[in-house]
């Protein structure tokens, strides 16, 4: 004779992997950089394109200058053919999702402080990371709030429920400048050399424009025709 199994348990557990399906799927890779206008719009849907097909993301952020030094480019902004198209569809591409945007009176700017909080409160709880990444990139992108003047980022961190003091001297701390920089190198590693930048299941995708492919990607695995 088999065991009896106990069905209640069964049932809980089967309930508890359907409603956490996103635990047991590798989650979407994000790479954002806190001064770039296409992050702040993907950080905008990333999200909830996962959600809706049982992922979660895994935000990274990164230092564009970084990888563009390794892949040997220059930012969009500083080619003069580019520059005034880039500036337009920075506004235009926000305007189009449906978020409120003004550029910065200081762009771009470095963002190692911004991005070295990230790391700090992604240790304690992702989630408080992700908190402040929506934050630093809402509030560069739709108040100018200047995330590289030390004054300014602490009293965004303040505003945000963080600790500012806690996180300046965490900005400062030799351990995280240098899991950014381990941050930055693996993503270089990864093949990542812009932001946004994204990988599903071992599949890249850059910038903000690749939404509906990521979405089609998420829903029924590689294009027709693809190995």
């Amino acid at each position: 004779m088999h065991p009896r199994r106990d069905y209640r348990r069964v049932m809980i557990e089967d309930r508890f992997l359907a409603d956490n399906a996103a635990l047991l799927r590798p989650p979407v890779q994000f790479y954002f950089d806190f001064s770039s206008p296409y992050s702040y719009i993907a950080s905008e849907w990333i999200e909830a394109v996962a959600a809706r097909h049982g992922r979660r993301v895994h935000w990274h952020a990164i230092l564009l200058g970084a990888t563009f030094q390794a892949a040997e480019l220059r930012p969009p902004v500083e080619h003069p053919l580019k520059r005034d198209y880039a500036l337009r569809d920075f506004e235009r591409s926000a305007r189009f999702a449906g978020l409120p945007y003004r550029l910065p009176e200081a762009f771009p700017i470095a963002t190692q402080q911004a991005a070295r909080v990230f790391w700090w409160l992604q240790a304690q709880a992702p989630e408080r990371a992700v908190a402040w990444a929506h934050a630093g990139l809402r509030a560069y992108f739709t108040r100018g709030v200047a995330l590289n003047d030390a004054a300014a980022l602490k009293a965004l961190l303040a505003e945000s429920g963080i600790d500012a003091e806690a996180a300046e001297a965490a900005w400062n701390d030799p351990a995280w400048k240098a899991k950014l920089k381990a941050e930055n190198d693996a993503a270089i590693a990864a093949g990542v050399f812009g932001a946004p930048y994204f990988i599903v299941d071992g599949e890249p995708f850059w910038g903000n424009d690749r939404q509906a492919q990521i979405e089609r990607w998420l829903a029924s695995g590689p294009f027709k025709g693809m190995t």
